[in-house]
């Protein structure tokens, strides 16, 4: 799936229209809570805190749980911080080396201006033979 497509941008369209009726200043769990509403309204497919295995070597070394994984293809990591970091991307980077999924969207509801993130893997010469590409959304 390119890194830039419809559902992402459905995806992303959902968050603006959160922030500007909610604004900022609430937890994450609010906003994650309001985009699982709007996959709701679109009747898309979604998980909320779906726990993903994590591997190495053949054997689980552990887990985290996705805010949200939209439609089987799109991990949706919700934040509400001052800014995303380098530790947020390098943490988005693991969770689609973990799922094999091709796009995570960083969301941060954090600021008065929403911040997005979009981070991808399509076929290179990158990690495990995945290039991995990193977006920033205006």
């Amino acid at each position: 799936m390119p890194i830039q497509d419809p559902l992402t941008q459905q995806i992303i369209g959902f968050c603006y229209r959160i922030a500007n009726t909610l604004g900022h200043g609430f937890v994450e769990k609010v906003y994650e809570n309001a985009l699982a509403i709007e996959f709701r309204k679109a009747r898309l497919a979604f998980a909320q805190q779906q726990k993903v295995e994590v591997f190495y070597e053949g054997e689980r070394v552990g887990h985290y749980k996705a805010d949200l994984i939209v439609e089987g293809r799109v991990i949706v990591e919700v934040n509400a911080i001052q800014a995303l970091s380098e530790v947020d991307v390098a943490q988005g980077l693991n969770y689609l080396r973990a799922t094999g999924l091709p796009t995570c969207l960083l969301i941060n509801f954090g600021k008065a201006k929403i911040e997005v993130r979009r981070l991808g893997m399509k076929p290179g010469e990158g990690t495990g033979g995945m290039e991995l590409e990193v977006k920033d959304v205006q």
